[in-house]
């Protein structure tokens, strides 16, 4: 299948997801849209030949190639109306999140895209990893009984936020980006933690602060409580704390045990059981931990559309996670209890 990369200069991830087409085996050509061809090099290098013809905007590249998908990796604010036009030429989109800087620009692009029975994924790749798959088996089979709580914490560098050459990206304007850590990072535990656990967030509050002080109008510190469509509790702590690197936590809570995932640690994946063969014992995730990030992911988008199969994200659930973050942040600005709507898929 020929996929179409729509994109600019401050496109994200643009080297994952060039390595990640270069590996799909269902992906046999790739076309880009590249305003200035700044990214251009970059792809030729990653692609080599299946790199095929390179365009100037994404409005030649949609009228002339008409791709049955659209990689579109752009600044949050110009990456509406470009994933709107790939929607009306009849092209499923896989978009770098949050694809959008208010709540109501990606409602419209759903409802567009389920209009034209197509697919809207964002970028969600923490759903490929092996320790994910394998906690959401364990908690569809009941292994940690019925699900109590989930406590989250996605913590990154504040050094980042100190640099002036930082203080220019989209990534640290509000207005540019939709918001800040909480959009950019958060967001993935958000929809991990409902893709985990089968449920949807349909409750929260929260608050949100740039505490480090930095000169950037996006927040650099959030959390929430969350209540989800199961009746469990949640919470999430979202921010840039650290001198380098991440730690990060998904702990679910159980009738039966735990299970603890750090994607980022040595140990991807811990759980205790309080019955069965392994009772009271701590156990570690000891399978393979390869592949795993956008080019599993990506592989995996590709493939479901290229055989008109379900994708690894669905429209509805890159949605409820656009919403939560945005039922976040104006419960921080409210001060009340915010009701996303956000809906269950099927588990």
């Amino acid at each position: 299948m020929k996929v179409a990369v729509l994109t600019h200069a401050e496109g994200a991830h643009l080297s994952a997801y060039f390595s990640a087409l270069a590996e799909a085996k269902d992906c046999d050509e790739v076309v880009i849209a590249d305003p200035g061809n700044r990214c251009v090099d970059e792809a030729r290098r990653l692609l080599s030949d299946k790199l095929t013809r390179t365009y100037a905007t994404s409005e030649e590249l949609i009228a002339r190639e008409r791709p049955k998908l659209c990689l579109i990796s752009m600044e949050a604010r110009h990456a509406p109306p470009v994933i709107e036009a790939a929607l009306e030429s009849g092209s499923h989109v896989f978009a770098e999140k949050p694809a959008c800087v208010a709540l109501p620009q990606f409602e419209k692009l759903v409802t567009l895209a389920d209009s034209k029975h197509l697919h809207l994924m964002l970028a969600f790749a923490n759903r490929a990893n092996p320790e994910s798959l394998a906690a959401r088996k364990m908690i569809q089979q009941g292994s940690i009984g019925k699900i109590y709580s989930v406590d989250m914490y996605i913590v990154a560098d504040q050094t980042r936020l100190t640099k002036p050459e930082y203080h220019g990206t989209w990534y640290a304007d509000k207005t540019r980006a939709g918001g800040g850590h909480l959009i950019w990072l958060g967001i993935h535990w958000l929809d991990l933690a409902m893709f985990l656990t089968g449920t949807a967030i349909t409750q929260t509050t929260g608050a949100i602060a740039n505490v480090g002080g930095q000169p950037v109008s996006a927040e650099d510190s959030a959390v929430a409580t969350l209540r989800f469509s199961n009746g469990m509790l949640g919470t999430l702590n979202s921010g840039y704390y650290l001198d380098a690197g991440y730690h990060t936590q998904i702990r679910i809570w159980g009738s039966k045990g735990w299970l603890n995932l750090d994607p980022i640690g040595e140990q991807k994946m811990t759980w205790y059981e309080n019955t069965g063969a392994n009772s009271k014992q701590l156990q570690v995730f000891d399978r393979p931990i390869d592949p795993r990030g956008y080019s599993p992911f990506v592989a995996q988008v590709v493939t479901a559309i290229a055989n008109d199969a379900t994708p690894p994200v669905t429209t509805q659930e890159s949605l409820n996670a656009i919403r939560t973050v945005f039922g976040i942040y104006e419960a921080a600005a409210t001060g009340r209890v915010v009701q996303t709507g956000a809906e269950p898929v099927a588990f």
